[in-house]
């Protein structure tokens, strides 16, 4: 029976799914027989535990490793490296230097999202293992990153000041650390706090499970309702919260797309390719339209008009 923080039914039917390299290289340690099938042989190993569906390893069966999301994720990359330059030149605009950080903090994870999804390191080493301990850092900090950008749209404490950047700055590093942490004692067991679980199958983690899966949807609502409040309630406006809007439906559609249609995706291209290059793609689309939301609610220059309220 499942039970609230198993990994297993993901790794297992999720193709690509980042965290189950943790699980990984625990269960090869301390429970190597659990890895059975395409997991049984870590040279050739996909992403994954046991997976219905996984990329082999490059140079595998014909491999290419997941070149398709790495072309995403270097695309997506350029991408969001432009969106901080444009950004940066708005020097005027509120939330300017939150923003930034948001956008610093989801353009690492797109070299760290191509290692550890890539299918060309073998799975269970060591630097596969902490790539992707790290990789889960990052990610719990952008999506604290995003909420606090909600916090300082507000205006409860005024942005680019101390009072603002240092409890922004806190807590970034504080999710950061925390899952960083908690995923590397996961993967190299410094601890049983964090497994192997019982049976060691079951893969399970309540924390992390939590801090990768529960904690960016939580955020991502809180964001939304958080933007709600401020276009609508107090700056009177409909149109930037199309942007919000449409910012969400890619959002929730790219997380269908990699755990719904992923494995489907997978199986119809004979394991070259899955939907985790799609996911990211709309991933990277959401971003750029919260840029677009977030330029329609503020000023570029010192001297526009002063559209936001103080």
């Amino acid at each position: 029976m499942t039970r609230f923080g198993d990994f297993a039914p993901l790794c297992k039917s999720v193709p690509s799914y980042p965290w189950c390299n943790l699980f990984y290289h625990q269960l090869q340690s301390l429970s190597n027989s659990t890895l059975v099938g395409v997991s049984a042989d870590p040279a050739s190993a996909p992403v994954g535990v046991n997976p219905e569906c996984g990329i082999p390893r490059v140079g595998h069966d014909g491999s290419l490793a997941n070149i398709a999301n790495i072309i995403a994720s270097g695309l997506s990359f350029l991408f969001v490296a432009l969106l901080i330059v444009l950004t940066t030149r708005r020097r005027a605009a509120v939330g300017r230097v939150e923003f930034r950080i948001f956008l610093v903090l989801y353009l690492v994870t797109l070299p760290l999202q191509l290692i550890s999804t890539g299918s060309f390191l073998e799975q269970g080493s060591t630097a596969l293992t902490a790539i992707t301990a790290v990789h889960a850092g990052f990610v719990a900090a952008t999506f604290w990153a995003l909420l606090g950008n909600a916090i300082v749209s507000t205006q409860v404490v005024e942005d680019g000041t101390i009072s603002s950047l240092v409890p922004f700055d806190f807590f970034a590093a504080a999710f950061f650390a925390a899952t960083t942490y908690i995923a590397l004692d996961t993967g190299f067991h410094f601890t049983s706090v964090f497994g192997p679980s019982s049976p060691p199958a079951d893969l399970h983690n309540i924390a992390l499970f939590v801090l990768t899966n529960i904690w960016p949807g939580a955020a991502a609502i809180l964001y939304l309702v958080t933007m709600v409040y401020v276009v609508l309630g107090m700056l009177n406006e409909v149109r930037p919260m199309w942007y919000y809007i449409l910012a969400a439906v890619l959002f929730v559609l790219s997380q269908l797309d990699f755990f719904l249609l992923s494995k489907v995706i997978c199986d119809g291209a004979a394991r070259k390719v899955d939907g985790s290059f799609i996911a990211t793609l709309l991933e990277t689309a959401a971003v750029g339209v919260l840029y677009l939301a977030w330029r329609g609610i503020t000023e570029e220059s010192w001297e526009d008009e002063v559209y936001y309220p103080r």
